[in-house]
């Protein structure tokens, strides 16, 4: 009885310790609503995150990339995001990151958003340097869009808007945490919610 009593009340502080991250009964956890959620993330490099107008968002940073990193990592996993980028946006969903201080596509899975990439193959719809775009590569620049990504095992799947864009097995990283960036442009993300799969 100690054995489930103590249990339970680390299973309680755990969750008091979470921060925003709600999970439903659905499985989803969510770990940005709106404006909440920053608390659940930890800040790597020099971008002006903010919530503001019903997301968080970032306009500006320094000469380097900038992201927020989950304090969680997962494994097999499905991701849902709700993001917003200007035309001229650098950004992506990095999964799977191996080293939290040095994010980047060497070190995690990129699902790409960045309309205005100078080489197509890997735009906005690709993992970089693992999975091209069929061309034209889509286009996400002014408009609320969605991103529903599944890591399970060495299956890596992209799904924008409804359009599966990658679907393909890579065993470079197995597990790690997530993280969104800010390269250039505006970037909102407005719901991030995940789930193991």
């Amino acid at each position: 009885m100690k054995v489930n009593a103590g249990r339970l009340a680390a299973a309680a502080l755990a969750v008091s310790l979470a921060g925003c991250a709600t999970q439903s009964n659905t499985g989803w956890t969510t770990l940005i609503d709106g404006t909440r959620g920053l608390d659940n993330f930890t800040r790597v490099g020099d971008a002006n995150w903010s919530a503001t107008d019903g997301a968080i968002q970032a306009t500006a940073g320094g000469k380097d990339n900038a992201y927020l990193v989950s304090k969680d990592s997962y494994g097999n996993f499905t991701i849902r995001v709700e993001f917003w980028a200007s035309d001229d946006a650098n950004s992506g969903v990095f999964l799977r990151c191996q080293n939290r201080s040095d994010v980047g596509d060497e070190t995690c899975y990129e699902a790409n958003i960045f309309d205005q990439r100078p080489d197509q193959t890997h735009a906005t719809g690709a993992i970089v340097k693992v999975a091209a775009v069929a061309q034209p590569a889509p286009k996400v620049g002014g408009k609320w869009s969605v991103y529903e990504i599944t890591a399970n095992g060495p299956q890596l799947t992209v799904v924008l808007n409804g359009m599966k864009t990658v679907d393909v097995r890579d065993t470079k990283f197995a597990s790690g945490p997530i993280a969104l960036q800010w390269g250039r442009g505006t970037i909102k993300f407005r719901k991030v919610e995940i789930k193991p799969v």
